[in-house]
């Protein structure tokens, strides 16, 4: 019998801070990191580019993002599934 291996996709969580672009959108993704010397917890930010093929992502919504080929010069990442809505579009939306 033979092991055929698994490739396991990484995924990051974070929150849509720009839907401007069409397919398109921007993903801060927000880490709390030991300084090396000072020990102090710093918070580091990233931006991805994710493919967002349907739209449903919002801005403010956190998102869970996961791992692709590389769709364009910046874009690797697709949206996985949208885990929460933001309470501020909702807001928009109504009025």
């Amino acid at each position: 019998m033979v092991e055929e291996k698994v490739a396991r996709k990484m995924e990051k969580i974070g929150e849509v801070v720009s839907t401007k672009m069409t397919k398109t959108i921007i993903v801060v993704v927000t880490r709390k990191v030991p300084h090396p010397l000072y020990k102090r917890i710093v918070t580091k930010r990233k931006k991805f580019y994710a493919h967002d093929e349907t739209g449903e992502a919002r801005l403010g919504d956190t998102v869970r993002i996961v791992e692709s080929r590389p769709l364009s010069k910046l874009k690797r990442w697709t949206l996985g599934e949208v885990i929460r809505r933001s309470a501020q579009a909702t807001v928009a939306l109504a009025e």
